[in-house]
């Protein structure tokens, strides 16, 4: 069996990430998606409010699951007995900092490899900062985010930005 891992944040799951998640479980057996704990990141969603999202997002995928780790993802990998990790690039910027990543994750554990799938081109500006961006000053979140992900963002900056109270 084929088991991958897609490890990231996630603050919050875009369509983007939506899109990588159903296209790589149809490449693998079992795909984890990893959410990673950051120490040095704020996130504006916590570890439950993020897994929650996540789970609802992929709950028609029978072969994803959804767990988070602190610390290296080789231990997560070695943990899982898994051994490819799935990268999603949008353009030649993801790929030099992917590849450094692939490199020492590569040189941290020997039989972990990444495999890039590359961006549909209608998600290749995407990001979760843009995502928060916009919702911050309450732009429309149609394009950006299935419609209950638009519904947590709203209620974390309601009374900001555009209702001048920031």
């Amino acid at each position: 069996m084929k088991k991958a891992i897609y490890p990231g944040s996630f603050d919050p799951i875009t369509n983007g990430h939506l899109d990588l998640i159903e296209r790589a479980s149809r490449i693998f057996d079992h795909l984890i998606i990893t959410i990673l704990h950051n120490h040095r990141k704020n996130p504006l969603f916590s570890l439950e409010e993020r897994i929650k999202m996540i789970e609802k997002a992929v709950s028609h995928l029978d072969n994803v699951e959804v767990q988070s780790y602190s610390g290296l993802l080789v231990d997560f990998a070695k943990e899982k007995d898994c051994h490819i990790i799935v990268r999603g690039l949008r353009a030649v910027t993801d790929f030099e900092y992917e590849i450094q990543m692939s490199q020492t994750n590569r040189l941290l554990a020997p039989d972990l490899d990444t495999v890039f799938v590359t961006t549909d081109m209608k998600y290749g500006y995407l990001s979760s900062s843009t995502v928060r961006e916009v919702a911050y000053f309450q732009g429309d979140l149609a394009p950006f985010v299935p419609a209950f992900v638009a519904d947590e963002l709203k209620k974390k900056y309601s009374g900001t930005a555009a209702s001048g109270t920031d």
